[in-house]
């Protein structure tokens, strides 16, 4: 798989800020026992302004891993914490600005690679190199006020929630696995 944080290195000008933002942070390294990995709108070229940065990790103790939150990044601008239940799953949602960049960090009790914000970003990323027009489509979309997910099934016809409608399309497009 395309490693698409670190092709941000070499992407737009935003994406290389959001890069740079990241790595000053040392999110990816001071929360390497989460399996952190940067998902969303920004790594695949469909960011508005405004977009967040979304950091998903695996987090199987929600209290410790919430102490850690707090104790790295209490001092940015806008820090706050907040558990809630998504999905009958209990997670944490730190968000705070950094650098001009909102970030949210997540961490749920699941791998990455079966969370839904990964499994939208994969299969968003997919359709986007199988239909290159739909770049600009959904960035008009989003800029008219529709959130990613619901963008991608208005434009594909995709009836529904939009979020586990856009999974069931991944799947039966072979984009990831049921």
């Amino acid at each position: 798989m395309i490693d698409l944080f670190e092709r941000m290195k070499m992407g737009t000008e935003k994406q290389q800020e959001a890069y740079t933002a990241i790595m000053e942070l040392d999110i990816l390294n001071k929360l390497s026992s989460y399996n952190p990995v940067l998902c969303g709108t920004l790594p695949i070229g469909i960011d508005i302004s405004g977009s967040d940065l979304d950091i998903i990790m695996e987090v199987q103790e929600l209290e410790s891993f919430e102490e850690l939150l707090q104790t790295l990044y209490n001092k940015i601008d806008g820090f706050r914490i907040k558990r809630k239940t998504i999905n009958g799953k209990e997670v944490v949602k730190a968000n705070f600005t950094f650098k001009d960049f909102e970030f949210e960090l997540f961490g749920q009790a699941q791998p990455v690679h079966k969370q839904h914000a990964h499994l939208h970003m994969m299969i968003e990323h997919e359709l986007l190199q199988r239909y290159p027009a739909l770049q600009q489509k959904v960035i008009h979309l989003k800029n008219q006020g529709y959130k990613t997910e619901p963008a991608f099934c208005k434009l594909l016809d995709i009836t529904g929630d939009p979020y586990e409608g856009l999974i069931r399309f991944g799947v039966e497009e072979g984009i990831i696995t049921g």
